[in-house]
């Protein structure tokens, strides 16, 4: 829970370093197709909310 908070914290405060630790995690998943992939990446773009919502809809991790 705690790991969240922080998550969403950063996401809201310094969304450029939650930004690019979305994309690495997103063009690092696997099991994620190309189209998906570029969807979170645009999404994860709009400040604060969409890091949050990649966290808890992508199945996503910053760390």
């Amino acid at each position: 829970m705690l790991k969240f908070l922080v998550e969403v914290l950063l996401a809201i405060f310094l969304h450029p370093v939650a930004f690019v630790l979305c994309v690495i995690d997103i063009v690092n998943r696997k099991e994620m197709g190309g189209v998906a992939k570029v969807l979170w990446i645009i999404i994860s773009f709009f400040w604060g909310i969409g890091p949050i919502l990649y966290i808890l809809l992508g199945g996503g991790k910053f760390w």
